[in-house]
């Protein structure tokens, strides 16, 4: 079976869907793997390098997708990839299709069956496979540390001779794998960490890591994959009333908030960037979603109010050489899930196989990606 991989071109991206170790191991189990030339540059993972595994350098990158029976992406293959991908074979990518009809249509078209990495099911057997949470985990970190270098203050509580600086104070919006590492990490550096969830079981999770849990009473919010499905008006307004007073203290704001399947939910509004301190910091993780923040920008940083606003929309990709390696045994994982060396297993309701799978033998078979776009029409 041949695998084929190419150079990311989406912006910014340092990723790569395989390293050269996981390379190895594929070619031990089989397969073939071809690689784009410089595929792996950005984050020094060197052409010798995959040679050196086993893998083949092309470059040509559209004899190399004639000729393979699957793509391994880390982002969505552009429509043009798609175009020239041969027909019948395969492409296994984070895909978001609800947000991409047009290469869906292309997909279908071509008769390409695509899994999407999003779409693994988030069950015990299929752990190794869940690249939301192992890019996720990272994100969490990196929005610290990104938010703790825009600050004109330290972390932690220290004392000197010349006076003693109290810690800084961290409120985090979202206890899910990102928020949670977020506390982690922010708990690490001496930070005073609270933290706001719609899902009340995360309580117990972020006080495990130290944080303080702001608890807004209601009747509780339905959550589908570990994401919130749906949150009343009146649940917002009164996370809102209960947030207002903390994100005032606050020197750094982390915004994890999403919902599946629809737009990020605003959680800060203008008037509480006013209500912050000069010189305090956002970090809005939901910008590629529209954004938890109102005044949020796609992969911008700017000054609002006297406050930095940080939207870098793809935080794994700063960490680049652990995203990659943790991405690549994740795609790696769901391939030999699916497939051996002789080609795909095609077990169709197979959880992880009926999860994954976006479009097959020219049709769009995932219900949800269905449900989300007729909605739309």
């Amino acid at each position: 079976m041949k695998v084929a991989v190419l150079k990311e071109t989406k912006v910014p991206e340092r990723r790569v869907a395989l390293t050269p170790d996981v390379v190895k191991t594929l070619t031990k189990a089989g397969f073939k793997c071809g690689i784009e030339t410089g595929a792996g540059e950005a984050t020094g993972f060197y052409d010798a390098a995959y040679e050196q595994a086993g893998g083949i350098i092309f470059l040509d990158k559209a004899a190399m997708l004639a000729d393979t029976d699957v793509l391994l992406k880390v982002n969505a293959p552009t429509i043009e990839e798609a175009q020239l991908l041969r027909e019948g074979s395969a492409v296994i990518s984070f895909l978001y299709a609800y947000t991409v009809p047009d290469l869906l249509d292309v997909l279908v078209q071509r008769n390409i069956s695509a899994f999407a990495m999003d779409a693994v099911p988030r069950i015990s057997r299929a752990q190794k496979m869940d690249a939301l949470s192992s890019q996720a985990n990272l994100a969490g970190y990196k929005s610290v540390l990104l938010g703790a270098n825009a600050l004109g203050k330290i972390f932690p509580l220290m004392m000197t001779a010349a006076g003693t600086i109290t810690p800084a104070r961290v409120l985090i919006f979202g206890a899910g794998v990102a928020g949670l590492q977020a506390v982690a990490t922010a708990k690490r550096l001496g930070a005073v960490v609270e933290v706001t969830d719609v899902r009340a079981e995360t309580k117990e999770q972020v006080e495990s890591l130290g944080g303080r849990f702001l608890e807004v009473q209601s009747e509780g919010v339905q959550t589908e994959g570990g994401y919130a499905k749906e949150v009343s008006t009146e649940y917002l307004q009164k996370q809102k009333e209960l947030i207002s007073k903390h994100i005032a203290e606050a020197d750094i704001v982390i915004t994890t908030a999403l919902v599946i399947g629809k737009k990020a939910p605003l959680l800060v509004t203008e008037e509480m960037v006013q209500s912050m301190r000069p010189g305090s910091v956002i970090v809005d993780m939901a910008v590629e979603s529209g954004g938890n923040c109102a005044l949020s920008e796609f992969n911008q940083t700017l000054v609002r109010h006297g406050v930095t606003i940080i939207g870098e929309a793809n935080l794994p990709a700063m960490v680049s050489v652990n995203a990659s390696e943790l991405y690549a045994k994740n795609i790696s994982t769901l391939l030999l899930h699916l497939a051996d060396k002789d080609g795909f297993k095609w077990e169709l309701d197979e959880d992880v196989t009926k999860g994954s799978m976006i479009t097959h033998q020219g049709a769009l078979v995932h219900q949800f990606t269905r449900d989300i776009l007729a909605k739309t029409v």
